[in-house]
This record gives structure tokens, C-alpha cells and sequence, in this order.
């Protein structure tokens, strides 16, 4: 067994939507991680202090910083990634209509290598998809612009991770981030059955906490959470096995799978009632090849499913895949 901690690292943003899918995602990993700007670092528990300091001063919730992850190498990986995208013109006619967000200067790699995060900036201004900065430390960008560097982030850093003792697994609550990209941007669909683990697996298996008081989650955590972050494990083993395995076993594998989401699920539902009743169920999801979806063909060898950043070795072998956990609260318990 790996000694990094399990981490659900939130992006695209630098804080969650929702307090209740923060909470049923603590029940399901060590650690929460956002990647947070220095200058706006204290942000997060500014936004929901109701939620943040809580889980902060409970260890359970981790700041992580751009300026010392976002080095050299993965402003590099970053930086091909954005101008391969650039030159196969599919970010060409994206509408201009758009508001520009901000992005940090940080997470563009501009502390990591600034000539070359430069040089991309000069590259998207030229097309019209960001602007010179106005605050000195964010650059004014197309929100799917930016969608895409915090995308593609969320995969890079990953093998950030171990050095600080940390198995960094992406999670959104914004699916809809990534949807609207692959459609927009007109890319490859990802490989065949790549994403059918997220329809098996958003199944209720725990409970809707919007309303239930931290404090309580926090306490039922303490007592159950090894049952529910063993569900998260099991997940992205199942994602790298189905990676790893031919086409022509997946129906098996997922047939498999489905028997175990009904044992695991009564068990984590049962123990869910005990902290809130009968409520609106919390499904929990992994989707397999999101970098694949992202960048299809268009990026070799910079996200593929079976190298997902150069050094990927380094990593556990469970975690080579390309994976965001998902949540969706789905229908009443009964």
C-alpha cells in the first residue's frame, strides 16, 4: 500500500460551488487540495469561511501554491500543450463575445519559466484570447482558454504529489468544464468505453450533506470515512485496470464492477442513514481518459492514458491513468 496521503485535488477553481459536495467528498479522501494563487491565498476560507476553516483547522483541507508546484518542467508540458492547440487552429473560432476571466500569472508557468509562459501569452493575445494584465499578477483570458489551462493542470500536477507526500486525484464538481470543451473545441471523442465507468459508478452511495452540519460530518467521518475512501480507491483501481485490459474484456470487467457498486453501495447507504435519515443521495463517479477527451490526438505522448506526463514512472502504478472523480446528487433515499 502507497504511504501518500489521498487527496481529492479541486479544480477548476479555487473554490468549490457547493458546501455539500465538499462535505461528502471529505468523507471519501484524507485530504481536500486547492491550488491557490499566493497573493489570493487566503481566498478560499474568505469565500466559505463556514466550510473552510472548519475543515482547515481539522487538517483536512490543504492550500497548495502555483509559485512552488508550477516549476520549470510543467510549464513546459503546460506550455506544448496550449500551443499544439493553438496550431491546429481549434481554438480559432471560439466566440468573441465572451468575458475574459483572470488566470494567474502563476498557473500559466509564469514563475516556473516566465520566457516561455510569455511567449505563449504573446501567442494567445495574438489571436485575440487574452490581454495585458491589469492587476500585475493575473492576465485577462477567454474563459475557455483558461478552462483549459485549469484542466490540463489538474492532470500535469499530479506528480507534483508524491514529493509532498500527497496522491493527488483531480475532482470537479463543473463536469460541465470539460463537456463543453470537448464540444466546442471539436475534439476526439475518447477511446471507446473510456467514459462508461462514470455512468456505472454515479450511483447513490452516500448521502446529500448540503444541510447536514459539519461538525456531524466530521464526526461520522471519523468513524466510517475509511469505508467510503476505500469506495474512492476502488474506482480509480477499476479506471487503470480497464486502461490496461483489451477492449474485448471490458464488458466483463464492468459487468463486474456493477455487482460490486450494489454490495459496496447498500453498505455505504446503510451507514449514510445513521448521520442523516432518508435525504437526497450523493453519487460518486470516475471518469476514465478525461486528458485523452481533452486532447485526442492532437497532443501526443503530453496526457496519452498510458504516459500521462513525462515521469509518470515515479507515480504508483494505479495512478498512470488520466481520471476526474465526480459527484451528482441523484434521487431520494428511501
Amino acid at each position: 500500500m502507497s504511504d501518500l496521503r489521498e487527496t481529492a485535488f479541486y479544480y477548476p477553481g479555487v473554490i468549490w460551488r457547493k458546501a455539500g459536495w465538499i462535505k461528502s467528498l471529505a468523507l471519501f479522501f484524507d485530504k481536500v487540495a486547492l491550488l491557490v494563487p499566493d497573493y489570493m491565498r487566503d481566498r478560499p476560507l474568505e469565500l466559505d469561511p463556514a466550510i473552510a476553516e472548519p475543515l482547515q483547522d481539522a487538517g483536512l483541507l490543504l492550500t497548495l501554491s502555483p509559485e512552488t508546484l508550477v516549476g520549470q518542467d510543467v510549464t513546459e508540458e503546460l506550455a506544448t500543450a496550449i500551443v499544439e492547440m493553438l496550431a491546429s487552429g481549434r481554438l480559432d473560432d471560439l466566440p468573441r463575445e465572451s468575458r475574459f476571466e483572470e488566470l494567474s500569472w502563476s498557473r500559466m508557468g509564469g514563475v516556473g519559466d516566465p520566457a516561455l509562459a510569455r511567449m505563449v501569452f504573446e501567442e494567445l493575445e495574438k489571436k485575440g484570447l487574452a490581454r495585458s494584465s491589469e492587476d500585475g499578477a493575473s492576465i485577462p483570458m477567454h474563459p475557455m482558454v483558461r478552462s483549459l489551462y485549469l484542466v490540463l493542470l489538474a492532470q500535469i500536477l499530479r506528480k507534483a504529489g508524491p514529493a509532498i507526500g500527497l496522491e493527488l486525484s483531480p475532482a470537479t464538481d463543473r463536469p460541465q468544464v470539460q463537456k463543453a470543451l470537448v464540444e466546442l473545441l471539436q475534439l476526439p471523442a475518447p477511446p471507446a468505453r473510456a467514459g462508461t465507468v462514470v455512468t456505472v459508478d454515479l450511483e447513490v452511495v452516500g448521502p446529500d450533506l448540503e444541510s447536514v452540519p459539519l461538525d456531524e460530518v466530521l464526526a461520522f467521518r471519523a468513524d466510517h470515512g475509511h469505508e467510503y475512501q476505500a469506495y474512492a480507491r476502488r474506482l480509480r483501481e477499476v479506471v487503470h485496470t480497464l486502461s490496461t485490459t483489451p477492449a474485448d474484456d471490458h464488458e466483463q470487467l464492468l459487468a463486474d464492477r456493477r455487482e460490486e457498486i450494489r454490495e459496496a453501495g447498500d453498505a455505504l447507504r446503510s451507514g449514510s442513514r445513521k448521520l442523516v435519515g432518508s435525504v437526497g443521495g450523493m453519487g460518486l463517479g470516475i471518469a476514465g481518459g478525461v486528458a485523452t477527451a481533452l486532447t485526442g490526438d492532437v497532443l501526443p505522448g503530453v496526457l496519452g492514458a498510458g504516459a500521462a506526463v513525462s515521469g509518470i514512472a515515479t507515480l504508483p502504478d494505479r495512478s498512470t491513468t488520466p481520471y476526474s472523480y465526480l459527484f451528482a446528487t441523484k434521487r431520494q433515499l428511501g
